[in-house]
């Protein structure tokens, strides 16, 4: 049975995100926590290299496969940030088309800049994303 690649490190997010670089999207990283922080309330995990989560789900699939991801956050890239709303995306078209400049994955929305985006939009886009993963899995704040 194969295993999560990426999963919660004991490294500090906080030292992560003062080492962001240049400084606006070290600003924008900043300004992200303190989104997710306050639509979820919880601290950040850094998962993987560099992918900051908020709170944490633990899954189990028909094929017996499972294990832990994080329930929502982001990742600074190379060419902005990726934005990370589980199960997906696949549900929320009426947020998206209102949240402005932006490319998708599928648990990917990927974003130059915050300016570029409507935060209060997004804000409604975490929420749903955890209401509906509660709906699938367990979510904790750890």
């Amino acid at each position: 049975m194969s295993t999560n690649k990426t999963t919660a490190t004991k490294a500090d997010p906080a030292g992560f995100l003062a080492n962001v670089t240049p400084d606006a999207k070290r600003a924008d990283a900043a300004a992200l926590d303190a989104l997710f922080r306050d639509v979820t309330g919880w601290q950040p995990r850094l998962w993987g290299p560099s992918m900051i989560g908020y709170g944490r789900y633990h899954y189990r699939y028909a094929s017996g496969r499972e294990g832990d991801f994080l329930a929502t956050g982001f990742a600074p890239r190379a060419h902005g940030f990726s934005i990370y709303i589980m199960p997906g995306y696949a549900d929320f078209g009426d947020l998206l088309a209102k949240i402005g400049k932006h490319k998708m994955g599928k648990s990917c929305l990927e974003v130059r800049k915050l300016a570029d985006i409507d935060q209060a939009v997004l804000r409604q886009l975490i929420e749903a994303g955890l209401e509906r993963l509660r709906t699938m899995w367990p979510v904790t704040p750890e």
